[in-house]
């Protein structure tokens, strides 16, 4: 697994961690509507999940808002962005940032996400920040676990995978 820390002290990661070649794990999250999203909701596209602790924090308000902003220039690339925040949350965020290039999903209900993704922490019931690129053939091409949980991905080379994966 990998090792994480929030806040420099080290976390449990629950599930399995997923590496570069895999088949991406499927995981069912809730829409802001609270109708269930499953990773086959998106096939034929390439994914980048970009994954954070919560929307309500400096980093990954910053995190969401640079992929949004990257999302138009990506062809046949959705962006997902998860987190436990409840969906009226994460909708409410949305339309007081003007985010409608990303589709925030909300693994509150039963860290189905988390576990799959091997990213869900124990200790706090959040998920680890990690950023995960799948083809359209649902193989997974990239994976970045952030080793410190309050710091930033690669962005530029996840934004690369998301075109190379295309």
């Amino acid at each position: 697994m990998a090792n994480i820390t929030f806040k420099n002290n080290p976390v449990t990661l629950l599930g399995n961690e997923v590496k570069v070649g895999d088949k991406a794990p499927d995981f069912t999250v809730l829409a802001n509507d609270l109708s269930p999203v499953s990773l086959a909701d998106s096939k034929g596209s390439v994914r980048l999940i970009s994954v954070v602790p919560s929307l309500d924090t400096g980093v990954c308000d910053a995190q969401t808002r640079r992929f949004n902003e990257e999302a138009s220039g990506l062809e046949n690339v959705k962006i997902l962005t998860v987190s436990v925040d409840l969906p009226f949350a994460q909708k409410r965020w949305c339309g007081a940032n003007g985010i409608e290039n990303v589709q925030t999903l909300s693994d509150h209900r039963d860290l189905s996400f988390g576990e799959a993704y091997g990213v869900g922490i124990k200790e706090l019931r959040l998920l680890a920040r990690a950023v995960f690129v799948v083809d359209s053939n649902d193989t997974v091409t990239y994976v970045e676990y952030v080793s410190e949980a309050t710091n930033h991905p690669n962005y530029e080379a996840a934004l690369e995978a998301a075109k190379a994966a295309n």
